[in-house]
């Protein structure tokens, strides 16, 4: 059974660092892309970052770029997303998803998420 379960949110204060993680099964990881999107209360899901099969190609967003980073280890089925220098504007539940195809220049949530987990809360306080 396909399953992405995230984890690792929680309250930090600003400025503060997370570290979310993507623990994956039912399927190869290494053959997909792996994005990861938010949505805050009232507002549309956003795209956060996208990481191929391989690292090759890593995109973010330009609200988090130099603050979160995106890595993987496929040996070990795991994804994880660095979060760095939080902000209130970054709370909200962070999800991530395998991507329909290996790629992620144009990654869009509503059209290239084949599968996503039930989310972990982030909460940046000021």
């Amino acid at each position: 059974q396909l399953q992405l379960v995230e984890s690792g949110g929680g309250l930090v204060q600003s400025g503060g660092s997370l570290r979310l993680s993507c623990a994956t099964s039912g399927f190869t990881l290494d053959r997909y892309a792996i994005g990861w999107f938010r949505q805050a209360p009232g507002k549309e899901r956003e795209a956060v970052s996208c990481i191929t099969s391989g690292s090759e190609t890593i995109t973010y967003a330009d609200f988090v770029k130099g603050r979160f980073t995106a890595s993987r280890d496929n040996a070990k089925n795991m994804v994880y997303l660095q979060m760095n220098s939080l902000k209130p504007e970054d709370t909200a539940i962070y999800y991530c998803a395998k991507v329909l195809r290996d790629y992620c220049k144009t990654y869009r949530p509503a059209i290239d998420n084949d599968r996503w987990g039930r989310g972990t809360q982030v909460t940046v306080s000021s």
